[in-house]
C-alpha cells in the first residue's frame, strides 16, 4: 500500500488541491446565493444583459 502511494504521490496531491479549489467555488456559489446574487448578472442589475427578467437577482421577478 505505502509503495503504491508512493508511486503516485504526484497524482495523489494534485487530485486533492483540485477537490479543494471545487470545493471552495462550490461554497462561494452557495454564499452568493444566500445574498441573493444571481450566477448570471452578479446581482447588478443595471448591467444585466437579460434585463433582470430571468436571471434571478430579485428585480423583474
Amino acid at each position: 500500500m505505502l509503495s503504491w502511494i508512493g508511486a503516485n504521490i504526484g497524482t495523489i496531491i494534485v487530485c486533492i488541491v483540485l477537490i479543494c479549489i471545487v470545493a471552495l467555488i462550490i461554497r462561494n456559489m452557495i454564499k452568493d446565493k444566500k445574498k441573493g446574487k444571481s450566477p448570471i448578472c452578479g446581482g447588478k442589475c443595471g448591467h444585466c444583459p437579460m434585463s433582470c427578467s430571468g436571471c434571478g437577482c430579485g428585480k423583474g421577478k
